[in-house]
């Protein structure tokens, strides 16, 4: 993923600006980087803008359906509409098609739960799954966000990001602590995805739960850009970390086959 660049202040673009838009975008990636939603008042606060516009911008977003408001909390987030256009962006309704059917085959495969899922600002969020056929499973609600220091999938393709566009995202990630495995720090971190890279495929091992660990790879454009991650996840009795590599291996096969149908070619 490319640095974005920034447009000079002294551009001659920059009188072309308009204000109400750039606080309806900020308040938009705002609330995708706080994927658990927030208040108005949060809003405000971290908006530094009159309480009236933010709630006339979010009341207006929440109409359209890009936005969702949960009566109960009073809180605001970032629906599956919003997301819908980032996958059209990059082609997401494609890559989804292209992976159903591979979805399926990798939970036949694996006998666990198959997702497929990509990065949206400083989280993941899971596109699609096709569910264990055992009574107990892993099962998680399409547009979920996953976190990025411990989740197999982020792993997974940050670790074939390149070096600029990571170090300049790393100082956003935050390591807090989830279980006794969890990666804490940034040199940890690096360490892992560089493991990652190696072996092509990613793992939890239990770092955002002790109840569920998970194995990922990452799935290609035809650029070669890591646009998306497929990955199992079961439930730790069964997908026990010890273990965990057979899944990577497993798992990778499986993304192989979606990166070549989405035009990628396989070195191997």
């Amino acid at each position: 993923m490319a640095v974005k660049k920034q447009i000079p202040k002294d551009s001659n673009l920059q009188r072309y600006r308009v204000p109400i838009l750039d606080r309806t975008l900020d308040l938009l990636e705002l609330l995708t980087r706080n994927p658990d939603g927030l208040t108005l008042t949060a809003m405000t606060d971290l908006l530094k803008m009159p309480k009236n516009s933010v709630f006339r911008i979010a009341t207006t977003l929440t109409l359209r359906e890009y936005t969702e408001r949960d009566e109960d909390t009073k809180t605001y987030r970032a629906s599956r509409k919003l997301l819908s256009l980032g996958h059209a962006a990059v082609g997401g309704e494609r890559l989804i098609q292209s992976a159903s059917p591979i979805l399926a085959a990798l939970r036949d495969a694996s006998g666990e739960t198959a997702l497929l899922g990509t990065l949206a600002a400083n989280h993941g969020v899971v596109l699609d799954q096709v569910p264990s056929s055992h009574p107990v499973k892993v099962v998680v609600e399409i547009g979920h966000a996953f976190p990025l220091h411990t989740a197999a999938p982020a792993k997974a393709i940050l670790a074939h990001w390149k070096e600029d566009a990571l170090m300049a995202l790393l100082p956003q990630i935050k390591f807090p602590k989830r279980t006794s495995r969890t990666l804490t720090s940034a040199t940890a971190y690096l360490r892992d995805l560089k493991q990652a890279k190696l072996k092509g495929y990613a793992l939890d091992r239990s770092e955002e739960s002790d109840t569920f660990a998970c194995a990922a790879a990452p799935v290609f454009d035809h650029r070669g850009n890591p646009v998306a991650a497929l990955w199992v996840s079961g439930p730790s009795d069964r997908v026990k970390i010890a273990t965990l590599d057979k899944f990577g291996v497993q798992v990778r096969r499986f993304a192989d086959q979606l990166s070549q149908k989405l035009g990628h070619r396989i070195h191997t």
